[in-house]
């Protein structure tokens, strides 16, 4: 079986501060952007990356969620407890002064976990948790 992940969603409530975090702070490319609004799907990804992406979503759009299971999911994002996504790089610390320097909610600095692996965390403006591992 040939299967690989293409892209993954994470929800957003602003649309204009997830484009500028992910384009400008992450430093992700712009693939498409439709919608208007409010109700924007946005999708981003690595630029020498041209088979990943992320899809950047408004949150519980779909007609079968109701107005109980919107307002759990409101909930659950301003939390920060509803979105995430694990990211990786080569060089955690530049990666994590330039993502710091962009003025994103610091989580967790570089840290040595001890299942292994080293990595640092940031909320996104929507409040998805970003965990970022360094490739070893």
């Amino acid at each position: 079986m040939d299967i690989s992940i293409h892209m993954s969603a994470l929800p957003h409530d602003d649309p204009d501060a997830s484009l500028a975090f992910y384009r400008d702070v992450l430093g992700f490319e712009v693939r498409s952007d439709v919608g208007q609004g409010r109700m924007r799907w946005i999708t981003v990804g690595p630029a020498d990356r041209p088979d990943t992406a992320i899809l950047l979503a408004p949150p519980a759009v779909d007609p079968g969620v109701t107005d109980a299971e919107r307002r759990t999911i409101a909930e659950m994002m301003a939390k920060g407890t509803y979105g995430w996504i694990l990211l990786a790089t080569k060089n955690l610390d530049s990666t994590f002064e330039k993502i710091q320097a962009g003025d994103a909610e610091v989580v967790q600095e570089p840290t040595e976990q001890p299942y292994g692996v080293r990595d640092c965390a940031f909320r996104d403006p929507a409040g998805n948790l970003i965990r970022i591992q360094e490739i070893r």
